[in-house]
């Protein structure tokens, strides 16, 4: 028995699963998670002494790579000064200025520290400002474990077979209505029978947790005057997009303007951060400005957005890291391509998909065969390369991943037989 199956099997005994996020269980892909003891770069090291090229950069923000040098010393030094403080700090002022600055629609912003807790309280604020109750969600698409999104959300849910997740009220969840990504008439049937009711529409602007699924031309677009025209608030869930396709995010990369957006670890260099912000007309509802509470004693914790800072900082100093990552996600894509999946690819996201049916909802993501997925999950990660343990899930490239690990990890995607 591997020190990983030996740590696994405690873990069972006090963890739902013996893990901490379900995905992580690796239930999916008939395997044992193994237990990661570093990271650096592009790999990641268990404690068994495997070495893994790592495609999952802790599901999105290490676009870095891990521990890059000069945020894990500034992160050490502010260590020294206090890990939490409950009160403002300078270092908040610092990050947000830089956010806006990289995301101008965000003129106001709040810092939490999750990119669930980010969604709940952009959908607070959209309800507040609005005085409305309803709101609109695409199935497939994952905004964080709230009650009010938890509905048909793919990722976790798909992976472990839960169609909608227990203990939400029924009269709670009634007030999330449902409608297909990517396909606006079924948008437009739910505006012209609730228009008037619904606060805001709530989007993953590429779909990244049902697999990637990027946006038809258009659809965001007709996102933004249907919302317009209804007088609701269009919502982007950039907690996988944001400072990844783009330094002003999806929002920059397809020229869309949402009302409100939400971005996730990434803007913390990975570590436990999050931020919602929008105009600042509905920004000041929220407390102590407006009437919408909410609050966290960790958010803008300092060592947080230090780690942050410095990452802003080197992504805005370096735009040629974009260029460069989407270079090599491509060569992943045709590596793919080359054996016959069915590929998805939005700069350095990307996703093969285990069926033959063109991928562009949902419906299309479920035709997906789990079982050859599993097949080549353990092909993967028996050569060594760690990708997500999910079919619906993300693939992600870091400017870490050099020429020579791309070439290695095309060679082993090639050597794949369906």
């Amino acid at each position: 028995m591997t020190k990983s199956e030996e740590l696994f099997k405690q873990a069972q005994n006090i963890m739902p699963g013996g893990v901490n996020s379900p995905v992580r269980a690796f239930n999916s892909v008939k395997r044992t998670p193994f237990f990661v003891e570093k990271a650096k770069g592009a790999y990641i090291y268990d404690v068994d002494g495997n070495q893994y090229i790592d495609y999952v950069c802790s599901w999105g923000p290490g676009i870095l790579g891990h521990a890059y040098p000069k945020v894990v010393e500034a992160v050490k030094k502010v260590c020294d000064n206090g890990l939490t403080f409950g009160a403002p700090t300078e270092k908040e002022l610092t990050l947000a200025e830089l956010i806006k600055k990289c995301v101008p629609s965000m003129a106001m912003i709040r810092l939490v520290s999750s990119g669930t807790e980010a969604v709940m309280s952009a959908v607070r604020a959209a309800r507040g400002f609005t005085g409305r109750d309803k709101i609109i969600k695409f199935v497939g698409c994952y905004h964080g474990h709230s009650d009010g999104l938890l509905m048909k959300a793919g990722s976790g849910v798909l992976t472990g077979s839960i169609p909608d997740s227990s203990g939400i009220p029924k009269d709670y969840a009634k007030y999330t209505l449902l409608a297909e990504y990517n396909n606006e008439e079924s948008v437009k049937k739910l505006m012209e029978q609730y228009g008037n009711d619904i606060a805001c529409v709530v989007v993953e602007p590429v779909a990244a947790n049902m697999g990637v699924v990027p946006p038809k031309p258009e659809f965001l677009k007709f996102l933004r005057e249907i919302t317009q025209q209804y007088g609701s608030l269009l919502i982007f869930d950039e907690v996988i997009t944001g400072f990844r396709l783009a330094l002003g995010g999806a929002q920059e990369y397809y020229g869309i303007t949402p009302d409100l957006s939400t971005f996730g670890k990434i803007v913390g260099g990975g570590m436990p951060l999050a931020v919602y912000g929008g105009r600042k007309d509905i920004m000041s509802c929220v407390a102590p400005v407006g009437k919408v509470y909410q609050a966290g004693t960790l958010s803008g914790n300092p060592v947080a957005v230090t780690a942050g800072i410095e990452t802003l900082k080197i992504l805005m100093e370096n735009k040629e890291i974009y260029q460069q990552i989407d270079k090599q996600a491509s060569l992943l894509e045709k590596a793919y391509q080359s054996i016959g999946l069915q590929t998805k690819r939005v700069g350095s996201l990307l996703s093969a998909f285990f069926t033959d049916k063109q991928i562009m909802s949902y419906d299309d993501v479920l035709t997906c065969d789990t079982n050859k997925f599993a097949d080549y999950f353990s092909h993967m990660l028996n050569n060594k390369i760690y990708v997500a343990p999910s079919q619906f899930e993300a693939m992600f490239v870091s400017n870490a991943h050099s020429d020579e690990i791309i070439a290695r990890t095309v060679d082993v995607i090639c050597k794949y037989r369906r």
